[in-house]
C-alpha cells in the first residue's frame, strides 16, 4: 500500500486506481498522461510484460472514453535488452493504441539512450501520422540539433529542463545555463513547428514564455506538469489552455517518490510536515 506521504505524488498501485485518478481531472478540465511506473529491468520477460499492461490500458482509456493518454520508458519495455526489443515492444503498444485513438508518450532517459530512442520515435510517429510523441532534455548540448530534425516529424515533442545527471561536456549543468537553453529551444519550436508543442515545466517563467510565444507566432501548444506538483495552478491554467496532467501509478512507487520529495525544497517540506504529523 502507497503510505499518504507518498501518495501526493503517485495515483495509487493499480489501474483502477490511475483510471479513477485521470477521471477526477477531466472532472476539472486537466487531461491525463498515465505512467506504470518502472525501469531498467534484469530480465525481458520484464519489459514484455510491462508492454501488455500497456496495451491493457490502453484498452481501458478508450473504454471509459477518459481524455488521457500514456508514457512509456524506453529501459521500461525493453531497450535495455537492445534497440530491437524496445522498437519490438513500443511499436506494438503504439500500433494498438493507435487502433484505439490513444496517444502514446515516449519518455527520455539519460544521454546513452537518446540515438535509439529518437531513430524509433521518427519511425513511429511518420507510420502513424503523429499519434506519437516524444520528450526532449534542455540540458543536453545537443539538443538544438534534435529539434532540427524533428521540426518535420509529425506527433508532440515534450520539452522538458532534463532530470539526469550528465557529464559535464554534452550537458549544462547551471540552472541558469539550462533556463536559456530551455528559453531559446521553445523560441525554435514556436517558429519552426507547425503545432505540436508540450511545455514540460512547472517554472512559470518558463510557462509565461511560452504564452507570449504563442501570442507571437499562433503555434499550438500544450502545458504539462507531474502530479503533486502547482496542482492549484495546473487547474487555473486548465481554464484557459490545453493541461495535462503526468500520472505515475504502480508497486514500484519508493523510487519515483524519493526523486520527487529530493527535487524540490517544497517537497521535502511537505514530506516532513506529513511524517510528524502537523
Amino acid at each position: 500500500m502507497i503510505p499518504p506521504i507518498a501518495s501526493k505524488f503517485v495515483a495509487g498501485e493499480t489501474e483502477a486506481t490511475a483510471l479513477d485518478h485521470a477521471r477526477k481531472l477531466n472532472e476539472r478540465g486537466v487531461k491525463a498522461i498515465l505512467n506504470l511506473l518502472g525501469e531498467h529491468y534484469a530480465e525481458r520477460a520484464e519489459a514484455d510484460a510491462d508492454a501488455d499492461v500497456y496495451i491493457d490500458l490502453v484498452d481501458e482509456i478508450a473504454a471509459a472514453n477518459l481524455d488521457a493518454c500514456i508514457s512509456v520508458k524506453p529501459s521500461q519495455v525493453g531497450l535495455d535488452f537492445g534497440a530491437d526489443v524496445f522498437s519490438e515492444n513500443v511499436t506494438r503498444i503504439v500500433d494498438h493504441a493507435a487502433a484505439k485513438g490513444v496517444f502514446v508518450w515516449i519518455d527520455m532517459e539519460d544521454h546513452t539512450t537518446t540515438d535509439d530512442t529518437l531513430d524509433v520515435f521518427c519511425e513511429l510517429a511518420r507510420k502513424h501520422e503523429g499519434g506519437v510523441g516524444l520528450a526532449i532534455q534542455a540540458n543536453l548540448k545537443r539538443t538544438r540539433e534534435d529539434l532540427a530534425r524533428l521540426a518535420d516529424v509529425p506527433g508532440k515533442i515534450r520539452l522538458v529542463k532534463g532530470a539526469y545527471d550528465e557529464p559535464t561536456e554534452i550537458a549544462y549543468k547551471d540552472k541558469a545555463a539550462v533556463n536559456r537553453a530551455y528559453k531559446e529551444y521553445l523560441k525554435f519550436m514556436f517558429e519552426s513547428f507547425e503545432g505540436g508543442i508540450a511545455v514540460g515545466s512547472h517554472d512559470p517563467e518558463m510557462i509565461a514564455y511560452a504564452k507570449e510565444l504563442h501570442d507571437e507566432y499562433g503555434t499550438d501548444f500544450e502545458i504539462q506538469m507531474l502530479m503533486g506538483v502547482r496542482t492549484d495552478a495546473q487547474y487555473d491554467l486548465a481554464d484557459e489552455y490545453e493541461m495535462w496532467q503526468y500520472v505515475p501509478y504502480g508497486d514500484r512507487w519508493a523510487q519515483y517518490f524519493y526523486r520527487r520529495v529530493m527535487e524540490r525544497k517544497e517537497n521535502v517540506l511537505f514530506a516532513v510536515r506529513a511524517i510528524v504529523g502537523r
